[in-house]
């Protein structure tokens, strides 16, 4: 699943293709995705001008003349790929696609189907039911270390279930967790209240951290992400933690090897003796 940078890389991708661009033709291919598209949704986007291009937690927002917007999800499998022109032959999971009057197409390729596309009318964005209750940027000024402190007062959950929660912040998932607690040098089962305020200031510089180091790397690729251009995210090379169970501790050097542990069905990656 797509997490916070990946989102933001593509979002940085579609800007200069998207943003300014009349929507010229648009084709809906299938009834639906992970839920149905909005009705209409070709005959209401065509001849709209994209005014902004936002990323909230894990979804895109793309901004229309006249206030509306359109709310995309990539889920699992999703990518928005661009094309110079219209191909000859779409790809037969490229379920929606964006012609402009630039020239550029811009096509929801998404093979699994777990993706999404909502209309939001102007005014409804606060109120949205997917929108609603996400929790600060972390990469904004509403995450802090005393704002976060605050979230994890009286806290027993552990601290990586936190990190997960979307209500809590908004956008991290298992990866940028598992990095984050490593940088910050504490324990995924640690509960949450327990953080002393210095290792609270810790992890929220190390979520800030890596976060950004992922954007700029242009994400991390597993299996499905590529930035709208083709190409790959390579944040994966730079991981510390994630997926190196039995590896070396890049801090504690020979001797000390990262472990495994499963935290409600998902897998977190960190070492015992350097996350305490």
């Amino acid at each position: 699943m797509p997490e916070l940078p990946e989102v933001e890389t593509v979002r940085r991708g579609l800007e200069p293709i998207l943003v300014g661009a009349t929507l010229t033709q648009v084709l809906v291919r299938r009834p639906n995705l992970r839920r149905p598209f909005p009705e209409r949704l070709a005959e209401r986007l065509t001849g709209r001008t994209v005014t902004a291009l936002r990323r909230r937690a894990k979804y895109l927002l793309v901004d229309l003349d006249g206030g509306d917007a359109l709310l995309i999800h990539l889920g699992m499998s999703g990518r928005m790929v661009i094309s110079p022109a219209r191909p000859n032959d779409l790809d037969k999971h490229d379920h929606f696609v964006m012609e402009t009057d630039r020239g550029p197409v811009v096509r929801f390729n998404d093979a699994r189907r777990f993706g999404s596309v909502d209309w939001i009318a102007p005014g409804e964005e606060p109120g949205h039911a997917l929108l609603r209750d996400i929790g600060p940027e972390p990469l904004g000024e509403g995450f802090s270390a005393a704002q976060f402190a605050d979230a994890l007062a009286g806290r027993f959950a552990p601290i990586k279930a936190v990190l997960l929660d979307q209500r809590q912040v908004a956008g991290i998932g298992n990866i940028y967790a598992c990095e984050a607690l490593h940088m910050a040098a504490v324990h995924p089962a640690r509960a949450a209240g327990d953080l002393t305020d210095a290792e609270t200031s810790r992890l929220v510089n190390a979520v800030k951290a890596v976060l950004a180091a992922a954007i700029e790397a242009g994400g991390s690729t597993l299996r499905d992400h590529q930035q709208p251009n083709g190409e790959l995210g390579y944040f994966q090379h730079r991981f510390q933690v994630y997926g190196r169970a039995d590896e070396a501790c890049p801090r504690c050097g020979a001797g000390v090897v990262i472990e495994r542990l499963v935290q409600s069905g998902r897998s977190s990656f960190f070492c015992a003796t350097c996350q305490t």
